[in-house]
C-alpha cells in the first residue's frame, strides 16, 4: 500500500513536513512502519497550491524512488504552501510511469489514494462506461485511483460543490457506485479507500474498507496550532493559526497529539480548519 501526507494551514516550507521528521514520507518510501509493505519505491508525487498565482494546483511527479531524487529535496526546501499533497507509491494497478503517480489534478481539484479497487481489471471497463467523453479523456494512466477521481468528477457534474457536505456526499456516492460495480463484476471482493481530496481551501480524507470486518489501512490526523519545534520563519502571529495534517503514518518528530481517523469515516476540514468526522 502507498503512503501519503496532506497539509492545510498557513504557509510552511514543505520539507519541514515531508523530509525533516524522523518518520518522514521520504523515510516511509523505503521503510514504512505501519504497513505490511515496507517499500514504496514506485515513484512519488507532490502537488501544491499557490493561490496568488492560480487556483489550480502545481504538480511534480517522478518515477524515481523518493529517497533517491534530489529534485524532491531541492523543491521541498524552497517551496512554501498553505495546502499540499505528497504521495509515495507501491504499485498495485498500472506500470511505473509518470501518468500513474499520485496526486491527480483536474482544474482546482486534487486527489490521492492509498488502497485498491478490488479486482479492478474486471471492473475497469464497466466504470469507464459511466464516464462522459470529457471525463474519460482526462484519464492518462492505468491506475484504479485515477479512475476513481474521474468517476468523482463525473458524478459531480451539474452539482454545486460549494458546501463541504456536498463534496463529502459526492465522494461517498463514488465509493457506493464502485462497490456496486465490484459486487456485479469484481466477484464482490474487498476494496480499500484511504482517499485525500482538496480544492486548495478545504480538505477531505476517507479511511474506508468495503468489508466492515476488516480494519482499513492506517490514517492519522492532527488539528491545532502549528507543529513544533517552530521553524524560524514562522512568526508569533502565524503560530497562533490553525493547521490540519493528515498522514498514513505518524511523523513522530512533532510534539503534537495524533489521532486516528475512525474506520469507515470521512474527515472534513473546512476553510476555517474546523474538523468534522462522519461515518460512511
Amino acid at each position: 500500500m502507498c503512503r501519503l501526507v496532506a497539509y492545510l494551514g498557513h504557509d510552511v516550507i514543505m520539507e519541514d513536513i515531508l523530509v525533516k521528521p524522523s518518520n518522514s514520507l521520504v523515510m516511509q518510501s523505503y521503510h514504512a512502519r505501519e504497513s505490511e509493505f515496507f517499500t514504496n519505491g514506485d515513484g512519488f508525487g507532490l502537488g501544491w497550491y499557490a493561490p496568488e498565482i492560480s487556483p489550480n494546483p502545481a504538480l511534480f511527479t517522478s518515477i524515481l524512488p523518493a529517497w533517491n531524487d534530489q529534485n524532491l529535496l531541492n523543491l521541498t526546501a524552497k517551496i512554501k504552501s498553505s495546502c499540499f499533497f505528497a504521495h509515495v507509491r507501491a504499485a498495485s494497478f498500472g506500470g511505473i510511469n509518470f501518468y500513474n503517480c499520485h496526486p491527480f489534478v483536474h482544474d482546482e481539484w486534487m486527489l490521492m489514494h492509498n488502497g485498491s479497487i478490488a479486482n479492478f481489471s474486471s471492473v475497469k471497463r464497466h466504470l469507464r462506461h459511466l464516464l462522459d467523453d470529457d471525463m474519460y479523456n482526462i484519464i492518462k494512466g492505468e491506475t484504479d485511483s485515477e479512475h476513481f477521481f474521474a468517476l468523482f468528477l463525473q458524478l459531480a457534474k451539474n452539482k454545486s460543490l460549494n458546501t463541504s457536505q456536498a463534496v463529502a456526499d459526492n465522494l461517498i456516492e463514488t465509493i457506493e457506485v464502485i462497490n456496486q460495480l465490484v459486487q456485479d463484476y469484481g466477484k464482490g471482493e474487498t476494496s480499500f479507500f484511504n482517499i485525500c481530496l482538496t480544492d486548495g481551501k478545504r480538505l477531505f480524507a476517507i479511511r474506508y474498507c468495503s468489508d466492515p470486518k476488516i480494519t482499513p489501512e492506517s490514517l492519522h490526523y492532527f488539528s491545532g496550532h502549528h507543529v513544533s519545534p517552530i521553524p524560524a520563519y514562522i512568526t508569533k502571529q502565524e503560530n497562533t493559526q490553525h493547521s490540519v495534517l493528515i498522514a498514513s503514518e505518524k511523523l513522530t518528530d512533532f510534539n503534537i497529539e495524533w489521532l486516528s481517523v475512525p474506520k469507515n469515516h470521512i474527515l472534513i476540514a473546512e476553510k476555517n480548519w474546523k474538523i468534522t468526522l462522519k461515518p460512511i
